[in-house]
């Protein structure tokens, strides 16, 4: 699970920290294990005792404030990071949806947030044409001029090319 690695870069102050931030590893690494089995072989029953460990896992207290904000802030992602338990076709180790919030989670970082709902929907809205793009193997700026009018225009509308590629994956 490639969130273990905000964990696993953690600075701790003193010894108890560090032990605090093992156990925390160790808990996570056995939880990505239990994932693992449910994936090779899912069972529905195991869903609900997944997403509760889970949830002890991300929601428990210790005595480091940044490693509390830490499992804070991966528990916000829960429905991101357990799709596998609906989706197991879905690897673990490159988890999609993983890698769709990162990017998303970066410009966050810079820029700081955002200051209306509008800035929110242009953001989010840039970030999923960003990636579907990428998905696609289009380049974005390429996309985006040919959106706009500059230059020729030769890209089709992506639900158009979606749309295509799986008609041409399913044979139909």
């Amino acid at each position: 699970m490639h969130t273990e690695r905000l964990i696993h870069k953690m600075l701790p102050l003193n010894e108890t920290h560090r032990q605090e931030i093992a156990q925390i590893r160790d808990q996570i690494w056995r939880f990505y294990a239990q994932l693992k089995r449910y994936k090779s072989k899912p069972d529905k029953s195991q869903q609900k005792i997944l997403r509760h460990r889970f949830d002890e896992i991300f929601t428990q207290k210790t005595s480091y404030a940044t490693l509390n904000q830490t499992l804070k802030r991966i528990h916000n992602n829960k429905a991101e990071l357990l799709v596998v338990l609906d989706r197991p076709e879905i690897p673990l180790h490159t988890n999609g949806s993983e890698t769709d919030i990162r990017d998303f989670v970066k410009k966050r970082k810079i820029s700081g947030g955002t200051r209306s709902d509008e800035g929110r929907r242009c953001r989010d809205t840039f970030a999923s044409l960003k990636k579907t793009c990428r998905k696609l193997d289009i380049s974005f700026w390429h996309y985006l001029t040919d959106r706009l009018g500059i230059g020729e225009q030769t890209i089709a509308p992506l639900p158009d090319i979606i749309t295509e590629r799986a008609a041409l994956a399913t044979g139909f």
